[in-house]
């Protein structure tokens, strides 16, 4: 029996009792028939190294289901380097931005360690030079950084996201280090413009200053690490050689590398320079003109172009958001948002710079521009608007996060430099996270403050006016977007032209301190809407509350509409729309309202005829005692659109291609409001209490009355006239009632025109035109 079990790849475990031996015996009889489910005796020794010790014998058990084993993820390196360089970043671009900041974290590094290091410390300020070689097809960036060693480059190079700046931070724990490497793929993006990447380097830590060179084709999967003579390197630091693919020849030319190193990496604190070819124009001898010189003549000189090529340093520019407040003047702050969002034109209105500190550490400074961007007044979300520019330690990240502040407030300028936003690998993606969420809550805020600022600080109103005429429309968005969150403190920001106000603005707490004591009592606050200022203040539902001195707001575009409807109260006062039914209704006022009945009464005839008259043009006809100078208006049902809204949903509706909005018509029929005070309506009254018909008047004169009342109240009241041929004839007819012109025809007299003439010469008067 033992001997059957020393023949197979089975071995007993030490200890083992007899039954166990037995189930080991029985299983090896079987292994040849299902090795699979089977353990060997190399399976046993790794699978106890990871588990707790076994019982002798477990009932029903196979080898297989008390096995446990350890593996690690394998990577087919090919597919890797693919994915990086094809799928991992949308614009190739960005391979010059990885690579500088590379260049940077390696000075930086260089810098930190020459605290401590005296051979460090001796030798110049770290640099970066960038130079291409049109002949060579090569693209060369070079820094004076720390460099590396031989087991540097096969452990951060030759391993995909190995991040040796990460590992560097970690090893020296200090926060003095402003390094942006953090995912250890950014140097593979080189590989996104050239076939073949390069690496010299001479490491400050190197035992006897020798010299390395890390090769690596884009599609080889491998690599080689050579030693090169000491002359390869002259100084310590990295030099990257990419030989560029056929389609990237364009970041040969010495523009399109500048253009991206303004773009990036503006803001490295350490010197960038590019090798360009430099014109210089010096004043040199005319040896032509001065042949023929005379004496005592002074020598007649030419400026003659000088060309010469050399490095060029481009980031001047310094990151004042990372300096303190307190150290940066009012002239830097406005060169700089000049320089930074290309604002020649104008200056900045309200400026702020902040730190947040604690769960999330970020700096910022925001502006309010002077006048609207140029790309914001065609479009005032425009996606060319680039108003927050997100940096990670002085690099340019992107300009198009969304989320990073609202884009009702799309009009601040403003950069914010970060390492703790929740970028992906690519730092293309800005993910939802609890930071963003704070950070976007804070931004808003400063902006908010700063708007207040320009409205507090504003003695004769003209620079909040000159701020609300350009981006008004925002603060109106943002209430309509995030009213839930931030009306109450956009609201007192908002203005609008009222019937106490003129020409001029008003806010709604100006309103509250001019209210009537009746009003405060009301609790209302009114308003009315029109296509202009002019429309609106011809809103006959304003009549009696101008009387009683209540002061009526005018929303004069359609947004003002929408913002008020979402605003819904203002303090303990609900905001109303004067043009809608039961606007004025007031249950307490007993008087009011037995005087309507009365009214009501005393013109149903006439009420009943002219809904049968006017048909579906109307709901129904109601006795109103708030017109005073208006015979008639026409006000929607507590849940119907104004006329200026129904318009405005029309158009967007035909621009989207769907043509009329289905139900526009019964759902916003009008309700016709009669003043039984008028003259008109009296008339009208007459006629039909005259009539004494239930049925329809057989007269052509009332029935246009009646249709003209109905087209007044809609003009007046802000609908469109359906048919304006009509309407100018029943006007016509009107103002001709008792003349015989409206019958006339005017013919020409068949008198020979010669004799005319003859007549006119002769100082005759002109023949008269008979009238038939």
């Amino acid at each position: 029996f033992c001997k059957h079990i020393a023949s197979t790849d089975l071995v007993p475990k030490a200890g083992m009792k007899f039954p166990t031996i037995a189930v080991l015996a029985l299983s090896s009889s079987a292994a040849a028939f299902a090795p699979a489910l089977f353990t060997t005796k190399s399976h046993i020794i790794q699978s106890t190294k990871n588990r707790k010790a076994t019982p002798a014998f477990v009932p029903r058990m196979s080898a297989v289901e008390s096995a446990e084993e350890t593996f690690e993820f394998q990577a087919e390196v090919g597919r890797v380097m693919d994915i990086i360089i094809n799928s991992l970043y949308s614009d190739r671009d960005v391979f010059l931005r990885e690579l500088v900041s590379n260049a940077a974290d390696a000075c930086d590094k260089r810098r930190f360690l020459s605290l401590t290091n005296d051979a460090a410390a001796s030798a110049e300020s770290p640099c970066i030079r960038i130079k291409p070689d049109p002949i060579a097809n090569t693209l060369t960036i070079e820094d004076t950084g720390i460099g590396l060693t031989r087991d540097e480059m096969n452990n951060n190079l030759g391993r995909i996201a190995q991040s040796g700046t990460k590992a560097f931070m970690e090893a020296m724990d200090s926060k003095d280090l402003n390094l942006i490497g953090q995912f250890g793929v950014g140097f593979y993006s080189g590989f996104l413009v050239a076939d073949k990447m390069e690496v010299i380097s001479r490491s400050m830590n190197g035992k006897n200053g020798e010299v390395y060179k890390w090769t690596s084709q884009a599609q080889g999967g491998s690599y080689t690490i050579t030693e090169m003579p000491a002359d390869a390197a002259e100084e310590i630091g990295t030099k990257i050689v990419l030989h560029l693919k056929d389609d990237a020849s364009d970041y040969l030319e010495s523009s399109k590398i500048e253009s991206l190193l303004q773009k990036y990496s503006e803001f490295i604190e350490f010197p960038i320079s590019i090798y360009k070819e430099k014109t210089a124009y010096e004043q040199v001898p005319d040896e032509e003109a001065n042949a023929k010189l005379e004496e005592g003549e002074e020598p007649k000189m030419k400026t003659v172009p000088i060309k010469s090529e050399g490095f060029e340093q481009l980031n001047n520019q310094k990151p004042i958001w990372l300096r303190s407040p307190k150290e940066v003047t009012e002239e830097e702050y406005t060169e700089f948002y000049k320089a930074a969002f290309k604002s020649s034109y104008d200056d900045p209105m309200a400026k702020t710079h902040f730190v947040l500190e604690g769960q999330v550490e970020a700096r910022a400074i925001l502006y309010i521009p002077g006048m609207l961007p140029y790309e914001l007044s065609k479009d005032m979300f425009s996606d060319d608007s680039k108003n927050i520019r997100l940096y990670v330690r002085r690099v340019f990240i992107n300009d198009k996060f969304e989320d990073l502040i609202p884009r009702w407030l799309k009009f601040i300028r403003g950069v914010v430099d970060s390492s703790d936003l929740p970028l992906n690998v690519g730092r293309e993606i800005l993910q939802q996270s609890k930071v963003l969420q704070i950070i976007n809550k804070r931004l808003v805020r400063k902006s908010l403050d700063m708007i207040r600022d320009i409205e507090a600080d504003d003695d004769d109103g003209a620079s909040y006016i000159q701020f609300w005429n350009n981006f008004g429309k925002y603060l109106k968005v943002g209430i309509v977007e995030d009213g839930d969150t931030y009306k109450k403190e956009l609201a007192p920001l908002l203005r609008f032209f009222s019937s106490k106000s003129g020409e001029e603005y008003t806010s709604l707490d100006k309103i509250v301190e001019g209210m009537t004591d009746a009003q405060k009592e009301n609790k209302k606050i009114y308003y009315v809407t029109g296509e202009g200022l002019s429309k609106a203040k011809m809103s006959p539902s304003i009549e009696k509350l101008s009387k009683k001195g209540y002061e009526v707001l005018y929303l004069t575009e359609p947004l003002d509409e929408i913002t008020i409807e979402t605003l819904a109260s203002f303090g303990d006062y609900k905001l109303v729309d004067a043009n809608k039914d039961g606007a004025f209704d007031d249950d307490s006022d007993e008087e009011a309202k037995k005087e309507k009945e009365e009214a009501t009464e005393q013109l149903s005839d006439l009420i009943d005829y002219l809904e049968m008259e006017l048909g579906e043009k109307v709901k129904n006809v109601k006795v109103s005692k708030l017109l005073s100078e208006s015979p008639a208006a026409l006000v929607q049902g507590a849940y119907g659109m104004s006329p200026t809204m129904q318009r405005y949903m029309q158009m967007q509706s035909v621009a989207m291609g769907e043509g009329s909005l289905p139900g526009m018509g019964s759902m916003n029929q009008a309700i016709l409001e009669i003043n039984p005070d008028h003259p008109v309506i009296k008339e009208l009254n007459g006629i039909v209490k005259g009539a004494g018909t239930s049925g329809p008047i057989e007269d052509e004169t009332f029935s246009n009355k009646v249709t003209l009342l109905y087209d007044v109240a809609a003009m007046t009241s802000g609908y469109e006239v359906s048919d304006p041929a009509a309407f100018a004839k029943r006007v016509v007819q009107l103002m001709s009632v008792g003349a015989t012109v409206s019958d006339a025809v005017v013919e020409e007299s068949t008198a020979n025109v010669e004799k005319d003439d003859a007549a006119s010469d002769d100082g005759d008067d002109a023949i008269t035109p008979e009238v038939m």
